[in-house]
């Protein structure tokens, strides 16, 4: 019943065809949506944990579900800060029975509206060592297109936070908009590869990191739900510029 999980059904074939059009109008505005009511209270505890546990470099693991991927950045890089963020309180509170392994002590999980909270962290002037995207919803049919992370109008804010950010997907098509849309509003040309049953052919952590994933367990439940289905797995990863 595990790997039952269906690949993405979606008409597109390639790129959207409105993919630069939407990219180029929230690049060229400035986006006013009012933040929501908990925003600035989420912030500031996340905020406040990352500071009394040094201010070390931090790493935002953005829509972090049950907080898999939180636990393994903030075990592979003992010496940075993890902020696991999500919407909902129910996936991040839920019982963590599945961990066997030690809690590292590095990270803290908060419920937020992750477009206050990128827009938070840029006004607050403080910018990601890493950046994680892992796994969002496609949201696959033509339509909604302007509900996928790179085609949204807080996407230049997510690329002007800077640092390495790395986005996996189990649809290519969303990996290939994703890398167009961050070389448009940045300049820079991210590296797109996919994953060979779990493996990536480029693991840069590995030469800069001794606690590297060389044994490459899965982030999240959603990774190792497809790899049990046999799909495919695609990454962008590009190091940005702050702004």
């Amino acid at each position: 019943m595990f790997a039952n999980s269906r690949t993405v059904d979606s008409a597109q074939t390639g790129p959207h065809d409105k993919l630069a059009e939407l990219v180029n109008r929230h690049r060229d505005a400035t986006f006013r949506k009012p933040l929501a009511a908990y925003s600035a209270a989420a912030f500031d505890a996340a905020i406040a944990a990352w500071r009394d546990a040094g201010a070390a470099p931090l790493i935002i693991d953005a829509g972090c579900g049950v907080g898999e991927s939180t636990l393994r950045l903030a075990t592979q890089f003992p010496d940075h800060f993890v902020i696991g963020i999500d919407q909902s309180e129910s996936r991040i509170v839920r019982g963590k029975d599945w961990w066997d392994g030690v809690w590292p002590e590095n990270f803290v999980w908060v419920r937020a509206d992750l477009v206050d909270f990128w827009r938070q962290l840029l006004d607050a002037g403080i910018r990601p060592a890493r950046h994680y995207i892992l796994y969002p919803n496609p949201w696959p049919k033509i339509g909604q297109l302007a509900r996928r992370w790179h085609a949204h109008a807080v996407f230049p804010t997510v690329v002007a936070l800077g640092g390495v950010l790395e986005c996996r997907s189990n649809w290519d098509i969303y990996i290939d908009e994703f890398a167009k849309a961050v070389e448009w509003l940045s300049g820079v040309r991210p590296l797109v590869e996919a994953s060979d049953r779990g493996v990536w052919p480029t693991n840069a952590d590995a030469s800069a990191n001794a606690n590297a994933n060389t044994d490459n367990e899965p982030m999240t439940p959603f990774e190792r739900k497809y790899l049990a289905s046999g799909h495919g797995l695609h990454r962008c990863v590009v190091t940005l510029p702050a702004r």
